[in-house]
């Protein structure tokens, strides 16, 4: 059956990955910062959680804007692309990583200066790198995802 010249083939690991890492990059900046900030002001897990996932999304479009920006493009349109590139990525990613710490024990009451903070925060976006990184190859295999971004660079 042909499917015409549209046909997209399917995304290697290494793009995968890399979209991926790309991801992982603003969903760990934003996850640490949200920590550090809840800790300084003795907010609770759930409003630190809540504002590192924010700042994980943030950060994530933040990335994918600045990169497509360079290339000249209008802001409202690299706005729609870093939307449609990063979201599910993001989501993922922070599904996996948040859910991974809920259920490690004693780790969402880890403080910045402990061990358990950082290795469960290693672990979690580890795991959620291998999770996310399918998702991505199959975006980016079917036009998806950050395959729009590369059209912009």
């Amino acid at each position: 059956m042909d499917h015409g010249p549209h046909t997209h083939t399917g995304a290697s690991w290494q793009t995968a990955a890399q979209a991926t890492l790309h991801c992982l990059t603003g969903c760990a900046i934003g996850e640490v910062l949200g920590m550090v900030i809840g800790t300084a002001f003795g907010w609770g897990n759930v409003p630190t959680t809540v504002l590192a996932i924010v700042l994980a999304f943030f950060f994530g479009y933040a990335l994918t804007l600045r990169g497509i920006l360079r290339a000249g493009v209008a802001f409202r349109t690299v706005f729609r692309v870093a939307l449609a590139a990063d979201t599910l990525s993001i989501a993922v990613m922070e599904l996996i990583d948040n859910g991974v710490i809920a259920l490690w024990p004693a780790a969402m009451d880890a403080e910045l200066a402990d061990a358990l903070f950082w290795v469960s925060l290693a672990v979690s976006l580890a795991i959620a790198f291998v999770v996310t990184t399918p998702v991505n190859k199959w975006m980016i295999g079917r036009g998806k995802g950050h395959a729009v971004v590369h059209a912009y660079h």
